[in-house]
């Protein structure tokens, strides 16, 4: 008789099919032990966050060993090791396999045909909903009941939700509440051996769903590969009265039907590889089309992060305005960090994930810490002295204070924000907030941003084999008033939260609030 054994099925019972690489009990509890004694010493606490998030991390961390000393299998190990990674609460550090260490199964990420969003309308009551369907989802469910958007999700894989979400919360990376129900529900369909332990997983995604009759019905969903599946929807950008004018590689640009309303939309995608360009060409273009005294509408409840905001602002707005600050925890590895900064400075390649960090060459940054950073460490301080956010715009003496660019945007700016976003997101949201240079509506950002990380392979302190990838957040970023921006984003002026019941057009929802906004301020444009 042949047997056929399914992907996931293997994934689930395939661990004890691969060589092992967990080392004895003894290395294991030497492994944690480095981890966190490292930790202690490296690690740019956000007592803030862990304030806000009801937290104690290093409590946390500790209730973290005896699963990582017991583990007897690479994935279990890989998991227990994720779990103590993932209880500092911080959305950038994660941890990755490493060639000879820690084996997960092969397993091809696939997806349910479903996706989810949360409802922040409550804020002691979250749930998820479904928000979007694929042409082929019908023909997987049987029965009269069929899967409609807004229906609210109770179980998952037999576990009712709010059991399964205080299982997987631990596994997850986030700095912010609702950052972390927000890419729950963004995970929560997929089939992927790195991101929950198997135990999380059956052969479908099976789901108790409820709909807005209060019926409840139960649905089974293969998963699929990603590219055969065509969505239904696509809430994503619905500017009822805009046309696309361009896109750019940061941004994509509408303009209003009616050209009487002289408001610009930027649809924002990130803080990208060329947004210097980019912002020069939207400026020179406003000024030939003579739209230079417009409102901005800006649209980043999606954006990714990336670097050198401030330049976007000193275009957008027509006063000054502080920028963010940053700084280093100064530790046992601020020598290599400073060295391999050196290394890529002279390769010209300092960047974040490829975009360019500094407006300059990255000389000042590089001044500060061969000279500052080098001498905080020999006199034994704890951090280093609070700069302009990595000197990408002014150097380590500046009071942080940027003028607006000679040819800049005089009309007023809004901003639409929204938790599914972080990083250099947060850092120009907090810009816009904290120095008053605009109207912010939605929710706030994600609230992860830190100056640096450091990555190190992992090995075992007595046998030596390598185990895994793991990160330290080593710096702080300060907003403009003052405060660590890690688990502390800037609030918005106007608090509109996504729900069931105004997803599909919520987009509209913010675009009308923001012309409200704008009628209510009209003739009080920003001068200097």
């Amino acid at each position: 008789m042949r047997v056929v054994i399914s992907s996931l099925l293997f994934f689930m019972l395939g661990v004890n099919l691969i060589a092992q690489n967990v080392s004895t009990a003894e290395d294991r509890a030497a492994l944690f032990d480095y981890i966190y004694q490292k930790t202690l010493e490296r690690e740019a606490f956000s007592p803030v966050k862990e304030k806000v998030l009801g937290v104690n991390v290093k409590a946390a961390m500790q209730a973290c060993r005896a699963e990582v000393v017991n583990a007897k299998t690479d994935q279990e190990l890989y998991f227990a090791l994720q779990k103590l990674s993932a209880a500092r609460k911080d959305r950038h550090l994660r941890v990755r396999q490493v060639e000879d260490g820690l084996r997960l199964s092969s397993l091809d990420s696939k997806t349910a045909p479903i996706q989810f969003l949360p409802d922040y309308g409550n804020p002691d009551n979250y749930f998820l909903f479904v928000s979007n369907l694929t042409e082929q989802t019908a023909s997987f469910v049987t029965g009269k009941q069929q899967i409609s958007l807004g229906d609210k999700l109770l179980a998952v894989n037999g576990m009712p939700f709010p059991e399964y979400f205080e299982r997987a919360e631990p596994y997850l990376r986030y700095s912010s509440k609702n950052n972390l129900w927000r890419r729950m529900a963004h995970e929560l369909p997929n089939l992927d051996n790195d991101y929950l332990p198997a135990s999380f997983y059956k052969e479908k995604l099976e789901l108790q769903l409820e709909d807005k009759a209060g019926n409840r019905y139960f649905v089974s969903l293969p998963y699929l590969e990603e590219e055969d599946l065509e969505w239904k929807h696509d809430h994503a950008r619905n500017y009822p009265d805009f046309e696309l004018a361009f896109k750019k590689q940061s941004f994509h640009l509408y303009l209003p039907k009616d050209p009487s309303k002289k408001v610009l939309l930027l649809w924002w995608y990130g803080f990208r590889e060329n947004l210097i360009e980019d912002m020069d060409y939207l400026v020179e273009y406003a000024g030939e089309k003579n739209l230079l005294d417009w409102d901005i509408i800006i649209d980043a409840t999606g954006s990714r992060g990336g670097s050198r905001g401030a330049y976007v602002l000193q275009k957008l707005v027509s006063k000054p305005f502080k920028t963010t600050f940053g700084n280093l925890k100064l530790s046992d590895i601020t020598l290599d960090f400073v060295h391999e900064m050196n290394e890529r400075y002279v390769e010209r390649n300092i960047n974040d994930n490829g975009v360019p960090e500094s407006v300059i060459d990255g000389a000042w940054v590089i001044d500060w810490l061969n000279n500052d950073v080098v001498q905080g460490l020999a006199s034994g301080q704890e951090y280093s002295n609070n700069v302009p956010f990595k000197n990408a715009h002014l150097p380590k003496y500046s009071d942080g204070y940027l003028r607006p660019a000679e040819k800049h945007f005089t009309g007023r700016l809004v901003c639409l924000f929204g938790p599914w976003g972080g990083s250099h997101l947060d850092q120009f949201s907090a810009m816009v907030h904290d120095n008053d240079l605009g109207h912010s509506i939605g929710m706030p950002s994600g609230g992860y941003s830190n100056t640096w990380e450091w990555e190190e392979t992992l090995r075992f302190p007595i046998s030596g084999k390598p185990v895994m990838e793991f990160m330290w957040s080593i710096g702080h970023t300060i907003r403009p008033n003052g405060e660590i921006l890690e688990g502390n984003p800037a609030q918005v002026d106007e608090y509109f939260p996504l729900t069931r019941d105004n997803f599909t057009d919520y987009l509209p929802h913010l675009l009308e609030k923001s012309f409200k906004w704008l009628q209510r301020t009209k003739g009080q444009n920003a001068k200097p």
